[in-house]
């Protein structure tokens, strides 16, 4: 059986949306997003929403944030490691 023109060109569009899809669900590292959690990991209040929420948007950026020197202690230290567990993300082992 061949397949029409419309059928080929149907499956392809399928295909785009879901690359598409996949793309803008992808999270952009960048350690400044977790800006809102400073307050919390600096003092004993305890975390905002807004913290919470980054920390779980930047739940597949934080391995790579422990290996960088520059953010490691920020991610690593007792303070922070209460954070994202207060947010319920815990900090990955690396």
């Amino acid at each position: 059986m061949k397949a029409s023109p419309f059928n080929t060109i149907g499956a392809v569009l399928m295909l785009l949306l879901l690359v598409e899809a996949n793309f803008s669900e992808a999270v952009t590292c960048n350690p400044n997003e977790l800006n809102p959690c400073a307050g919390a990991i600096r003092s004993s209040s305890p975390p905002s929403s807004q913290c919470c929420s980054k920390i779980k948007e930047q739940k597949p950026c934080l391995c790579q944030y422990v290996k960088n020197p520059m953010f490691k202690q920020f991610v690593t230290s007792p303070s922070a490691q209460k954070v994202a567990k207060t947010c319920g993300v815990p900090i990955p082992k690396c």
